[in-house]
């Protein structure tokens, strides 16, 4: 007797890919097509961002590609220090500001070259910016994060109750990039190579201990590590980025003032970090590369584009904690398929 079987039911199965990991960035690979399966994703991003100002349609929107460059940076420094350190660091205009005012110093009043301000604003502020918040590397979690973010405030009313440095009109008359061809083929490098320089820092013995130093600072210095030392060394990382940016976009504007310590420059970072993916690296240069664009596109809507913010990073929060980056990393090296249950 012969009896009907009905269909049987199926489920997707998701599988990871056939390469072999020894550690994280590491293969093992055997063929051509592996190494340009791990290839594709790194050059898509750097020939994507190398063409980008060619497709801009105007000089507005070539300009709009500096100042994503700016916020990518401030992004990246961000996430290195939450993600990597343990260091929530609210900070980032501190870093603009002081990059941003050493640049204009050394150009207005010692006459220097921008060849030269940017990259002493750099280290300079750097060093100024890590002395600054040294007093605060004891400190964890919203604790460190609220005092840094004290820093930019307490700056820019120094600075006009002072009235130093310009005062509220700030400095003017800096010398500007020569075109905006230099100006975007001088930010996305150092984008790129700001962003592969981390990822490589982070997969190296450091950045284990600086993983060490996020998950529990107390057993790392029972261990014999400083930690005072290595959050100096990070915070240093950080706010070389931050204060090239501040020192870039001084000269791009030709202005620095008070401005620079805006909190537009420690909360956007947050912003494109929770949309890209925190603890990428390259998630956050992805979510401030649709951030900006954006912000420019809802300038019209006034003060109701903060209503589409929060909604906008509402739904990210709920429906996609974990980032754009982070989903579609899982997607690309993991495939799915049906199999009968």
């Amino acid at each position: 007797m012969l009896t009907q079987v009905g269909p049987r039911e199926r489920r997707k199965e998701r599988l990871d890919r056939g390469l072999k990991v020894r550690t994280e960035g590491i293969y093992a690979l055997s063929s051509g097509k592996e190494a340009l399966y791990l290839l594709a994703p790194r050059l898509t991003l750097i020939l994507g961002l190398l063409v980008l100002p060619l497709l801009m349609p105007n000089l507005y929107w070539q300009r709009v590609i500096c100042i994503m460059g700016v916020f990518a940076l401030l992004s990246l420094a961000f996430d290195f220090l939450a993600n990597y350190v343990g260091l929530i660091c609210l900070g980032g205009a501190l870093f603009m500001g002081v990059g941003g005012y050493i640049a204009g110093i050394l150009n207005s009043l010692f006459g220097m070259p921008l060849v030269v301000t940017i990259p002493a604003a750099t280290v300079t502020g750097a060093v100024f910016s890590t002395v600054l918040l040294s007093p605060c590397f004891p400190l964890r979690g919203i604790y460190f994060a609220i005092v840094t973010l004290m820093y930019p405030l307490a700056a820019s009313r120094i600075i006009e109750a002072l009235d130093i440095f310009g005062g509220t009109e700030g400095m003017a008359g800096l010398d500007t990039l020569p075109n905006i061809w230099f100006a975007s083929y001088s930010i996305i490098p150092v984008l790129l190579v700001s962003l592969f320089a981390l990822r490589r820092l982070v997969t190296e013995d450091i950045g284990l201990v600086l993983r060490g130093l996020k998950d529990n600072d107390q057993a790392a210095k029972a261990s014999g590590i400083s930690i005072t030392r290595y959050k100096a060394y990070s915070t240093f990382i950080a706010s070389a980025i931050g204060c090239f940016s501040g020192a870039y976009l001084a000269h791009l504007y030709g202005w620095a003032g008070i401005s620079l310590f805006a909190l537009d420059f420690s909360i956007l970072p947050i912003a494109a970090s929770v949309i890209g993916g925190m603890g990428t690296l390259v998630g956050p240069v992805l979510g401030a590369f649709i951030l900006i664009p954006l912000t420019e596109l809802l300038r019209e809507l006034g003060t109701l584009r903060i209503v589409l913010y929060s909604l906008l990073l509402a739904g990210f929060i709920v429906f996609k904690p974990e980032g754009l980056m982070t989903y579609a990393q899982r997607k690309y090296h993991q495939f799915e398929h049906w199999v009968e249950v």
